[in-house]
């Protein structure tokens, strides 16, 4: 079997191939710049979803884990032409890493990811939707202002966010690729233990001594502050739009999916965040 990733370089794609090795398998390393993939252990294969001179680098794949592009401007477009590259090669499956109920989703970010899993499904190919709940890493990541500032912010409110470690999701990507029996087959994924904004800012609390809240904020000014710190406009007002359906139950998922596919509880919060700190 012969296993390709996409956005090796990136933050899920590197989790992901170390992922597949540890459980005994190897994968090509598709990356636009293999110079960056030098060290990853992988065979490393020049690959950008807008050019399609790079497309046979899908020679011999038989099954193509396709990460989601980070590129908003005409991410569905890219998706297209690499599914389209896959299927002219000879791909056997498709695996898609998605959004968390993104078929009926009302995230602006839900969209692409529709479009892309419709798609796919007219292709005739092979496919296994990892549709990802929120990345812990998407709120801890910014630990560091919110120390300094005293406070988490988001939209959310009393929202409740299933979210996992990437190291997680990345385990999922292995186990779909390595193993039988997930051609057809929709993942909703998350992480065992919901918890909203105000619950992260009491663990943080907790472990750094400080007193930290969460400061619940209109999505129009929490994007404003996001631009302030250097988020593309469009990007911002993503975010935003992420936290007010989150308060609406958009990134909760209470199916256990993603610890028994993983075969182990998913990374806790209180987990999380020590990490990150």
């Amino acid at each position: 079997m012969t296993i390709a990733i996409t956005g090796s370089t990136g933050q899920l794609g590197r989790l992901a191939l170390a992922a597949v090795a540890a459980r005994g398998g190897r994968a090509i390393a598709l990356a636009r710049d293999p110079a960056k993939a030098a060290g990853l252990g992988a065979e490393a294969r020049a690959f950008d979803y807008n050019d399609p001179a790079t497309f046979g680098a899908l020679g011999g794949v038989r099954t193509l884990v396709l990460i989601s592009s980070s590129d908003f401007t005409d991410r569905v477009g890219q998706h297209r032409r690499v599914i389209d590259a896959a299927k002219a090669a000879g791909v056997g499956r498709v695996i898609y890493t998605s959004l968390l109920k993104a078929d009926r989703s009302p995230m602006i970010l839900a969209a692409d990811h529709k479009a892309t899993e419709g798609y796919l499904a007219a292709s005739g190919l092979k496919t296994t939707l990892l549709r990802n709940g929120w990345y812990t890493e998407n709120h801890t990541g910014s630990l560091g202002g919110a120390i300094a500032a005293g406070a988490l912010i988001g939209s959310a409110g009393a929202g409740r966010f299933s979210a996992a470690a990437r190291a997680d999701y990345a385990e999922a990507i292995a186990v779909t690729a390595l193993g039988d029996g997930h051609d057809g087959k929709v993942y909703e994924l998350g992480g065992d233990a919901a918890y909203s904004l105000a619950e992260m800012a009491a663990e943080v609390s907790r472990q750094t001594g400080k007193a930290i809240g969460y400061n619940d904020l209109p999505p129009d000014v929490y994007a404003g502050i996001l631009q302030s710190f250097g988020l593309p406009e469009g990007f911002a007002t993503v975010l935003a739009d992420s936290d007010v359906q989150a308060a609406q139950g958009a990134l909760e998922d209470g199916s256990g999916t993603l610890s028994r596919l993983i075969g182990r509880p998913t990374t806790t919060l209180a987990a999380a965040v020590a990490a990150a700190l």
